[in-house]
Formats: C-alpha cells, structure tokens, sequence
C-alpha cells in the first residue's frame, strides 16, 4: 500500500512539474490563484504558491521570474500549537498591476504590492507597500520609486530592449566583443 501511494505521489508530482512548464498560468488557476492578464511566469515549480493559493491574487501585467514562492502562512505557529491549540496565522497577498518579481524572492502572508512595482531579486517581502515602489533587501524595504529607476536606467540603457531574443543576443554579443569578452 505505501508503494502505490509513493508511485502515485510521484506521478502526481512529475503532472505537475509538465502542467508548471506546458501552461503556467492555466496551472496556476488550477490551484485557486487568482491571476491577472498577461501574467508571465519565467519558471514556474509546483509548491511556489504554498497550501493555500486561492489567497493569492496577481494582478495585469505581472512578471515572475524564477524560484519565485508566496507563503500565505506562518508554519512557526506549528511548534507552540501545543501550548495554543487553534493557533493560526494565515492572511492574503495581493500583488497589484504591472509589477515585476525579480529571481529568488519570498513574499510572505499579508503582503501587499502596488502598481507599477519592482521587488528585486532575492528579497523577503512582507507588509504593504505603495505604488511606484522598487522594493529589495532582507526584509524588504522601499529603496527608491519607479520613476527615479527609470531615470537611472534610461542612462546605463544598451538600447536593444525592443529586439527580439535572437536579434538581441547577436547585438549584445556583438556589443561585448567590443569590449573585450
């Protein structure tokens, strides 16, 4: 019996990770998330959006890159639910529109993001945060504002954004063996 439950589990587990890569955003709607549109998902992993994913919702014009998780829950609660039995902390994260999640980011329970937000690469995101924020660190913080970004990034820009992904690819190695690389 457990080894049809293990082949079973495993199975279920390998549909999973093809739905993560077939199909994202349809995956994600499966489990309950509540997405926006045009929501682009840059790696996807079963169990990114923790036990219950119906308390998620991402909003137009999202981008999530890899290894990306959303923890609706406080699990520490599990070892002192000896001493309070109905011990629970769980609430909702909100993330609003065009906002972009950089690689390697936690955004925990109660979270909320808004509009036109960067939360850059490996940050802790918890609490509220306004819109035409970039957000980053351990825990995150509000770091500068979109369009104090845009301004720097207007400057250091290689002005290829607008190739598509062969085309870029060319021009920037081209651009770097210029320079050496």
């Amino acid at each position: 019996m457990k080894t049809i439950k293990l082949i079973s589990r495993l199975i279920n587990a390998i549909i999973n990770r093809i739905k993560c890569v077939v199909d994202p955003n349809k995956y994600a709607i499966e489990l309950g998330v509540k997405l926006g549109s045009n929501v682009k998902f840059y790696s996807m992993k079963p169990g990114m959006f923790s036990t219950e994913p119906w308390l998620i919702k991402i909003g137009d014009n999202c981008h999530i890159t890899d290894n990306c998780i959303f923890t609706t829950h406080d699990g520490g609660v599990l070892i002192i639910r000896n001493e309070i039995p109905d011990l629970e902390i769980t609430a909702p994260i909100i993330i609003g529109n065009d906002v972009f999640i950089g690689e390697n980011t936690t955004i925990l329970f109660g979270t909320k993001i808004g509009n036109r937000s960067i939360i850059g690469a490996c940050s802790l995101v918890k609490g509220e945060f306004p819109d035409n924020s970039v957000i980053a660190g351990v825990p995150a913080k509000v770091i500068e504002s979109v369009d104090e970004y845009r301004d720097k990034a207007a400057k250091k820009s290689l002005h290829l954004g607008h190739l598509d992904a062969r085309d870029k690819d060319i021009a920037l190695r081209e651009f770097y063996k210029g320079k050496g690389w």
